[in-house]
C-alpha cells in the first residue's frame, strides 16, 4: 500500500483520476476528446505536484525526511559506492546493527563510510533499533574512524537518525560519554571528513557522526538540537504543536544554509528522495565527491584549522550590559 502524506492528498486525487481514466476510457466525459481530457488532466496534475512541492513547510519536509520508502544509508552505499566490505563491533561490547560502516570507494577514492541504518518494517526496525545507536554504536563508529586514519583513507558519514536510543541500557554504558569522546575525536583526525545528512538529524546522536569538514543536507532532511514533537512538548506543553516548533527552529536545509550550519544542499527530485532513489544517490554521489576532492586539497594543518574553527563558529549570543544606574545604591531621605 502506497503511503501517503497528508499534503499530497490533491496529487493522490489526480493521479487516481488519471489512472481511472486510462482503465476505463469509455468513462470520459462527453464532448471532449479521450486525449485532450488525458492531457488536460496530466498538465493540472505537473502543476499542481510542482505548486505542492516547491512551497513546503518546515514540517512537511520532516514527513518527507521521515518517509518509510525514503532510501537509507545502505541504500545510497548500493547507489553511490562500490566495493562496500562491511565492518562489525566495537571491540568492547557489541555489534550494533544502527550503525553501518566499512571500506567503499567511491569514484576513485578508497573510503570508510559510516552511517546510521533504519529499518523497513518490524522486524529489521527491531534489529536496527529504528536507527537510534547505542553506545557501541558510536565506540564502532570512532574504531573504524581510527582505522580509516590509519590507513590514511577519508572518512564518509550519512546521518539519519532521530537520535541516540535514550533508554536505561544506553545510559548505563554511558551514552553521553561515548558521543562527546566522538565529538573530541573528530575535531582531530588527520584524514578528510564529508558528513551527509539524508533524512534526520536529530540531537546529539546525529553530531556524534557529524564533525566533519564539511556538512551537506539533502534539500527535504533536517538536523535539529530535538524534534519538532519534543520541542512542542517543552515550549507549549502540546506534541500538537510540532508544526509551529519546526518552523521556530529553523530545521530545514535553507535555514541550515542561511545560518551557516551546513555548507551545500543535495537536490533531491520533486515529490522526495523516495520517488527517485537512484537519482538521489547520483546527486548525493556529485556532490560527495566535489566537497571530498577539495577538501583532500587542503594541507592537514590547514584542514583541521578549518574544521576546528567551522565548529568554533557554531552558536552566536550577546550580553546585556545593564546601565551603571541600576546598580546605583538607592541615597536614603533625609
Amino acid at each position: 500500500m502506497k503511503h501517503q502524506l497528508d499534503f499530497e492528498k490533491p496529487i493522490t486525487e489526480l493521479q487516481n483520476k488519471l489512472d481511472e481514466l486510462r482503465l476505463h476510457p469509455e468513462k470520459h466525459s462527453l464532448g471532449i476528446s479521450f486525449e485532450e481530457e488525458i492531457q488536460i488532466i496530466e498538465k493540472k496534475l505537473e502543476e499542481t505536484r510542482r505548486q505542492v512541492f516547491l512551497n513546503l513547510t518546515a514540517w512537511q519536509r520532516v514527513q518527507l525526511a521521515r518517509h518509510p520508502k525514503r532510501p537509507y544509508t545502505l541504500d545510497y552505499i548500493k547507489h553511490a559506492f562500490t566495493d562496500f566490505q562491511e565492518l562489525h563491533g566495537d571491540r568492547l561490547f557489541a555489534e550494533d546493527r544502527a550503525m553501518v560502516g566499512g571500506f567503499a570507494k567511491i569514484g576513485e577514492h578508497r573510503v570508510m563510510v559510516i552511517g546510521t541504518q533504519k529499518g523497513r518494517d518490524t522486524k529489521e526496525n527491531i534489529l536496527r533499533n529504528f536507527g537510534s545507536a547505542h553506545p557501541e554504536g558510536y565506540r564502532k563508529a570512532l574504531r573504524l574512524m581510527r582505522l580509516a586514519a590509519k590507513f590514511g583513507l577519508p572518512i564518509i558519514t550519512l546521518i539519519d537518525t532521530a537520535g541516540a536510543y535514550p533508554g536505561v541500557a544506553a545510559e548505563e554504558r554511558h551514552i553521553a560519554e561515548a558521543i562527546a569522546v566522538n565529538l573530541r575525536e573528530m575535531t582531530l583526525l588527520e584524514v578528510p571528513v564529508i558528513a551527509a545528512v539524508i533524512g534526520e538529524g536529530g540531537s546529539g546522536g546525529a553530531l556524534g557522526i557529524g564533525v566533519a569538514d564539511r556538512v551537506l543536507i539533502l534539500e527535504n532532511a533536517y538536523y535539529s538540537v530535538i524534534s519538532p514533537e519534543g520541542c512542542a512538548a517543552i515550549l507549549w506543553k502540546d506534541r500538537a504543536n510540532a508544526a509551529k516548533a519546526a518552523a521556530a527552529l529553523k530545521i530545514t536545509a535553507k535555514d541550515l544554509l542561511k545560518f551557516k550550519l551546513i555548507d551545500d544542499v543535495v537536490p533531491e527530485p520533486l515529490g522526495g528522495a523516495h520517488t527517485d532513489a537512484a537519482g538521489t544517490a547520483a546527486n548525493l554521489k556529485t556532490h560527495l565527491l566535489k566537497h571530498l576532492e577539495e577538501v583532500l586539497a587542503l594541507p592537514v594543518a590547514e584542514r583541521l584549522k578549518v574544521r576546528y574553527d567551522k565548529f568554533r563558529a557554531h552558536g552566536h549570543f550577546t550580553e546585556k550590559t545593564e546601565s551603571a544606574e541600576s546598580h546605583a545604591v538607592p541615597q536614603a531621605a533625609g
